[in-house]
């Protein structure tokens, strides 16, 4: 059972608390996502408004809004 327990915890831990570091001031409003690449950049790494361009392909990426519920942009 030590292992079912283990991923038990580990999915606990994992949603928990939905601000994981970072300025506490700044909140986070969802993430910019590359639908082809599958590459999520979030919206408190970008400077400016601009979506950002893919690191991985270069596309123009995609802002997806999180559910306030959970704080995450998944």
């Amino acid at each position: 059972m030590g292992v079912l327990t283990t991923v038990k915890e580990l999915f606990a831990a994992s949603t928990r608390n939905p601000n994981r570091g970072g300025d506490p001031t700044r909140e986070s409003e969802g993430a910019y996502w590359c639908h082809d690449c599958g590459e999520r950049v979030l919206d408190l790494d970008v400077d400016g408004d601009d979506a950002p361009d893919c690191p991985e392909c270069g596309e123009a990426m995609t802002f997806e809004r999180s559910a306030a519920s959970t704080g995450c942009a998944c």
